[in-house]
């Protein structure tokens, strides 16, 4: 179960907290609706209960923050807002790359991808789903971990009437199975039907927290729905009859032949449209919204139990239809239910909406029992209406009935790996190579710099080691130490762009397995894309001028060492940077400065005017490294020292330094908080 307490955020300027002091309880075995007008404060109540947003109050989910949980993906799914994810990865891609993240294994892509009906779609990019699609693929992102927990913002938004049906249906299923699940709506309507409790927020307050049941009955406002050719005749005699008798009746015409009528009774509409000679399509009692007169708001005078009233929806058709029965006995909506008995009854319209999976209760973790089903019936589907469908009300489904035809989730997965070292190296690596911007930078670097080194050679005066490299000394960093610094950038910068961790969404979790997998695959394309570059340049030197300008530099054990250190050094500032500042640009940026602002700052510092000046300290500090070493190790540690002694290679190490305290700085402030 979830537990928030006095949730509230940081003030605004001139503005109260977007939410102040909100509690409530979303049980295990259960669906919540978290309900309210847009700019309420639903997102911002997920945001501070999932850590996402700065702020006071806390979250337990089974008894533990968020930031306790080991693995919060594990135990928590979330959607929030569009599908996290890089416009270019695959479908497909995006969820390995997630499976990696989690430690579950790469074959559970596979069966959420059948379970939420993508399978067709699996090699399409993130960019370029519909709406409907993208809400099924972030259900399979929230389901990948088989978390005990689906916290979702606004789910349903802009989806079909039949896509809504399917995912509430989904969402049933996992309730059933005795997980919890918490979801926002501005829809009253649709909380009322798709939940078992209702949580209403106002201007960032708590107004309500109520069983659906009792919500429907005190907060919903009944009508009549009235289908007519002469709706506008009919319309205008129902308000004559009211005023005649003094009765408080409310007529609302809405889109075509359609009537919505406050404060009156099927048997009296039906009695005038017969003296009428009125023809009727339909007329069914239904539960409504607040009416025309509720406004977009929250605010509005008190009604039954003194409590506010709730927004009122688009004028349309509510698919739920009260039976009578005790007023003391409160179920969940039988509508939400039966669609999680059958959520494939759409299928034969909706192909992308047949899972090919099936789960038994029994093969799953235990958990609470399934709800008793409501007594709350569908309305007759237009199909019925047109003979396609039997007219009679389905069948209350038994309890055994209904835990043996559940929505068809993807398997438990029953063995958990092991916390092992190589979990965010695989992430690491399928987040590298599931998109070709990677590809195509190198690509760019290859061409920049074997252009770079023919026009140096043309021009002349240009050393041997600086023309494989191609590195004019006009340009403070070669094209392949630039490449191999935006490379780096984007190992964090991409993610705080575009998140890919489903249960951390909007930050990149600061944890050291995490930065030592980036920094080794970043080094390693660094060292790739460095030895690339001097091979291309020299074979591109060698074809057009032959093979004088490709020879190897006589000193090129330490020249290796001075370009290693570089490119790998650009590629690590890059890394750090973007992780602290949350950006690609930044940490280009900080890759940038490292020749144009800490080289003069060093050379300043060391060698300026003083009473006392630092010269010589790049001599004496690599005397100090090459003192007598074992087994001859000071050979090895003498590339080493030249490259730190050099003014680039001792601001690089300098500017490492700083980013990596910085960045360890941040990780201990994160997990503090």
């Amino acid at each position: 179960m979830i537990q928030a307490l006095g949730l509230t955020s940081n003030a605004r300027k001139e503005h109260p907290p977007a939410v102040d002091d909100v509690s409530f309880e979303a049980r295990a075995g259960s669906v919540t609706a978290l309900l309210g007008a847009p700019g309420a404060g639903k997102t911002t109540a997920l945001r501070l209960m999932l850590e996402l947003q700065q702020g006071r109050g806390i979250s337990y989910f089974r008894g533990r923050p968020l930031h306790r949980i080991a693995h919060p993906s594990r135990e928590v799914g979330v959607l929030l807002g569009d599908v996290p994810g890089h416009p270019a990865r695959s479908v497909r891609g995006h969820l390995r790359m997630l499976c990696a993240a989690a430690g579950v294994p790469a074959r559970r892509a596979d069966e959420v991808l059948e379970v939420v009906g993508l399978v067709s779609l699996r090699d399409e990019r993130l960019g370029s789903l519909a709406r409907g699609m993208d809400r099924r693929l972030g259900l399979a992102c929230a389901l990948l971990s088989d978390p005990h927990t689906l916290v979702l913002d606004e789910p349903a938004d802009a989806l079909s009437a039949r896509e809504s049906r399917w995912l509430y249906g989904m969402l049933r299923a996992h309730a059933a199975q005795g997980g919890t699940v918490l979801f926002s709506t501005a829809e009253p309507k649709e909380a009322a039907r798709s939940a078992d409790r209702v949580v209403t927020l106002e201007q960032g307050r708590l107004v309500a927290d109520q069983e659906a049941g009792e919500f429907a009955r005190t907060r919903l406002r009944p009508r009549v729905a009235v289908r007519t050719p002469h709706a506008a005749r009919l319309a205008a005699l129902l308000a004559k009859e009211a005023r005649a008798a003094h009765r408080s009746v409310e007529v609302v015409r809405e889109d075509g032949n359609r009537l919505a009528v406050y404060g009156s009774t099927c048997a009296d509409i039906g009695e005038t449209a017969f003296r009428h000679d009125i023809l009727v399509h339909q007329l069914a009692d239904e539960i409504g919204d607040m009416g025309p007169g509720a406004g977009t708001s929250l605010q509005g005078e008190p009604e039954t139990g003194g409590e506010p009233r709730v927004p009122a929806p688009s004028a349309e058709r509510s698919e739920i239809v009260e039976e009578p029965e005790p007023a003391a006995q409160t179920h969940p909506p039988y509508e939400a239910q039966a669609t999680a008995v059958s959520p494939l009854r759409d299928a034969a319209v909706d192909p992308e909406a047949q899972p090919a999976t099936t789960s038994s209760p029994a093969t799953r973790s235990p958990r609470a029992p399934s709800p008793a089903p409501s007594r709350l019936v569908p309305l007759i589907d237009p199909e019925e209406a047109a003979g396609t469908l039997p007219r009679a009300r389905a069948p209350r489904p038994s309890r055994a009935a209904t835990l043996d035809t559940l929505s068809p989730l993807p398997p438990p997965i029953s063995v958990r790996s092991a916390p092992s070292p190589l979990r965010p190296l695989r992430y690491e690596l399928r987040r590298a190579t599931g998109i070709g911007t990677g590809f195509l930078t190198g690509a760019a670097v290859l061409v920049v710099s074997a252009l770079t080194a023919l026009l140096l050679a043309r021009i002349g005066h240009t050393p041997q080691s600086r023309l494989l490299a191609a590195w004019p000394r006009e340009l403070p960093l070669p094209p392949a130490a630039l490449g191999a610094g935006l490379l780096g950038a984007f190992a964090f910068g991409d993610e705080f762009r575009h998140p890919a961790l489903a249960a951390d969404r909007g930050t990149v979790p600061r944890r050291m397995g995490l930065l030592l997998a980036k920094l080794l695959v970043s080094a390693a394309t660094a060292l790739l894309l460095g030895f690339l570059t001097v091979g291309c340049d020299a074979e591109v030197l060698y074809l057009v001028y032959g093979r004088e300008l490709a020879q190897v530099p006589a000193d090129w054990l330490s020249t290796s060492a001075s370009w290693v250190g570089l490119v790998v050094g650009c590629a690590w500032a890059g890394v750090l940077a973007a992780g602290i500042f949350r950006s690609t640009t930044a940490g280009l940026a900080a890759v940038v400065a490292v020749p144009i602002l800490v080289v003069p700052l060093v050379h300043k510092g060391l060698e300026g005017p003083a009473v006392r000046a630092a010269a010589g300290f790049p001599l004496r500090l690599r005397k100090v490294f090459l003192l007598q070493w074992p087994f001859g190790g000071e050979r090895y540690l003498s590339a080493a020292a030249r490259v730190i002694v050099q003014p680039v290679g001792g601001a690089l190490t300098l500017s490492l330094t700083a980013l990596l305290c910085a960045y360890l700085l941040t990780t201990l402030r994160s997990r503090v908080r």
